[in-house]
């Protein structure tokens, strides 16, 4: 009966520090859309928005800053983003899942720098749009076409996407791109594409996506990966299809290898 119990307490943590959404376990970041909540930064970069231009980001798109409250609904479910923001009332925080030293100081929760005087300090925003078109899915074949929606016609304004990889342990992700076509901009703030290797929540960021340039093969170094499509409320393109594949590190041919090239990891689709 106390082992029992001892089990319960540790499957209802579990529970509660990664998030449970439709009965899988997900020890991932990436479910802001489950609750109507994500995160903007300017088009000019990270830090780049007083609370006023945060405001105008989040209606432009259609939404609202989030309160506290639904930042931290959003947490709760697994929402986790390393970057301070806005929130309605002129708040300042983020949600943290995961600890980790280099984020939130090995706290969990909403890490709250409370109500700013100066309302023109500079952070990014969260913004909350309950009826922006969500898509996407949590994908566990080991071999998958992946779609924007609408492809190969254009994408629609508003999308928020996101697909989480999600494959046997000791496998890695293998994502070939086939067609590319995402609005350009310089800085890919307008509509983009963002990888995330979820080996490490805090350290997994791969690179963000736009333009017609088809972005080069990714592998994982983990068997989690997630991929984030976001589009403004202005011009559209085509969008992208690209292939995932299941795939594991090859044995050494040789003991007789010297070290150097023991540490190469080559793969062999699985």
């Amino acid at each position: 009966m106390l082992l029992t119990f001892f089990f319960f307490v540790l499957l209802w943590h579990e529970t509660v520090t990664w998030g449970l959404k439709n009965g899988v376990l997900h020890n991932s970041i990436w479910l802001e859309q489950a609750a109507g909540v994500y995160h903007r930064e300017s088009r000019k970069g990270k830090y780049q928005l007083t609370l006023k231009e945060a405001k105008v980001v989040c209606n432009y798109e259609g939404g609202t800053l989030a309160t506290y409250k639904q930042l931290e609904l959003a947490q709760r479910i697994g929402f986790h983003v390393c970057a301070a923001g806005w929130l309605s009332g002129g708040r300042v925080g983020y949600p943290i899942v995961k600890p980790g030293p280099n984020c939130g100081g090995g706290k969990t929760g909403i890490i709250d720098y409370g109500h700013r005087v100066n309302k023109s300090e500079l952070w990014d925003a969260y913004c909350y749009n309950p009826h922006a078109k969500q898509c996407g899915g949590v994908l566990t074949d080991p071999e998958r076409i992946i779609k924007s929606p609408n492809f190969p016609d254009e994408y629609e304004d508003q999308q928020v996407c996101y697909w989480h990889i999600r494959l046997k342990y000791k496998q890695r992700i293998q994502l070939q791109f086939l067609e590319f076509d995402i609005e350009d901009d310089p800085s890919c703030l307008s509509d983009y594409l963002e990888v995330y290797d979820s080996y490490d929540d805090l350290l997994g960021f791969v690179g963000r996506f736009c333009g017609n340039k088809l972005p080069s093969d990714i592998i994982s170094t983990g068997n989690v990966m997630t991929l984030k499509f976001l589009s403004d409320s202005s011009v559209t393109a085509k969008g992208f299809q690209l292939t995932y594949k299941a795939i594991m590190p090859s044995t050494p041919a040789s003991t007789d290898q010297t070290e150097d090239s023991k540490s190469e990891i080559n793969y062999t689709v699985s």
